[in-house]
């Protein structure tokens, strides 16, 4: 069939270069039937060090967030550039959809002025709109009813002039569903991480485990539990704190390591002390080069977020280290990547001593937490960029199929 060659133009829309997309975008435009440019709204993060207001501090990455695919920063006319909606105002957009008459744009949600001026005119030109948005149904549902009824008003205004859904996992495809997207324009595209490399490094940092540890100030015989993320409420950080409270005097070799940065972090530090909690330890930020370090020295790994975490991805990338994973019941990647009783546990979000619960039973086996590891490996293989691709290729088929 000719929707099986076709060679295809595309654009991404997004607000500005993230360390998540950029291996995407690179993947992508190395495919034979893509062509693909991307336009970003704003440039903060562009440079090789930039100020993350959540992590409280100026960061490197560490992994080149440009290279490799085509790329242009629209003028930002927004009189205060940010994430929010009237911070990323583009009326160049309308100039690329017109010049290029690409087959489809992907948006990133309706969150923005710029998504809007594609919502209305990239119809108008004939191009057709893919949206991948990260909302899942589990958090949608929180919200009061009179919300829910605004929102399906005007999410079925927008949904009619989109083509393509590229949903990320169970509970963005439920999203979705239950404002009443039909399932033939459902497209499997998962939130996924690099699993080549941070399975190469994982292989590679292995047999170097012990003297990581050393290194760190671990002992060999330590259990380690993981949390990587940033230090801010929507994480619950004090959550992990307060289920290694509970769980400290029956087991002192446990230690806690927290990676990352934010504004919670002098209240973390108090309570630590206050309570004497030595065997935490607050990291600080580290970059892409620097955090599989912490994943080959870990034998747990723990999520307590609450609302607002739509996925997250550091779940994907302690899998790929063959880590047991921990996490809320409102983490949205929780249907999709973590098994309960296989692979992990997932308990009452703000629940501490579900929490601490579930951290027990993989404490006092090492072989749960082989067994749960090994079925993390192989769970994570299935959100992949190749699965990304694969859904993205589909969906400008159909898309294609139809104006044929």
């Amino acid at each position: 069939m000719e929707s099986n060659t076709k060679r295809y133009r595309m654009a991404f829309l997004t607000g500005q270069p993230i360390v998540d997309q950029a291996p995407l975008f690179r993947k992508l435009a190395e495919h034979p039937r893509v062509d693909l440019t991307v336009y970003f709204c704003w440039d903060t993060g562009a440079g090789e060090v930039s100020f993350d207001k959540q992590f409280g501090v100026a960061i490197r990455w560490g992994t080149p967030l440009l290279g490799g695919y085509l790329h242009k920063f629209l003028r930002n006319f927004s009189l205060k550039p940010s994430d929010s909606f009237w911070g990323q105002v583009n009326f160049g957009i309308i100039v690329e959809l017109f010049r290029n008459r690409y087959d489809a744009i992907v948006i990133h949600g309706w969150n923005s002025f710029t998504y809007w001026l594609v919502f209305l005119v990239a119809p108008v030109l004939g191009v057709d709109i893919f949206l991948r948005g990260e909302n899942p149904f589990n958090q949608e549902i929180l919200k009061s009813s009179w919300n829910l009824r605004i929102k399906r008003v005007v999410l079925g205004w927008l949904f009619r002039r989109v083509s393509a859904f590229l949903y990320l996992g169970e509970e963005n495809k439920k999203f979705y569903e239950y404002y009443g997207v039909p399932a033939e324009k459902l497209f499997f595209t998962p939130y996924a991480v690099e699993n080549d490399r941070f399975f190469e490094q994982a292989q590679l940092l292995r047999s170097d485990r012990e003297k990581l540890k050393k290194e760190m100030g671990l002992s060999p015989e330590s259990v380690t539990i993981l949390f990587m993320g940033k230090l801010i409420d929507k994480k619950r950080p004090f959550d992990a704190v307060k289920a290694l409270e509970i769980l400290a005097s029956s087991f002192p070799n446990l230690r806690l390591l927290m990676v990352g940065d934010g504004s919670l972090r002098p209240a973390l530090a108090q309570y630590i002390t206050e309570k004497n909690l030595r065997q935490i330890e607050l990291v600080g930020f580290k970059n892409q080069t620097e955090i599989p370090r912490y994943y080959a020295v870990a034998d747990i790994f723990v999520l307590p977020s609450g609302p607002g975490e739509t996925w997250g991805l550091v779940v994907n990338e302690a899998m790929n280290f063959g880590l047991p994973i921990v996490i809320s019941d409102i983490v949205g990647c929780g249907p999709d990547l973590v098994r309960d009783g296989k692979n992990g546990y997932r308990y009452p979000i703000g629940n501490i001593e579900a929490l601490a619960k579930s951290l027990e039973k993989l404490i006092e086996s090492k072989e749960r937490r082989e067994a749960f590891g090994i079925e993390s490996l192989e769970k994570v293989q299935e959100y992949s960029y190749k699965k990304d691709i694969e859904g993205i290729l589909e969906a400008l088929d159909f898309s294609y199929d139809g104006k044929r």
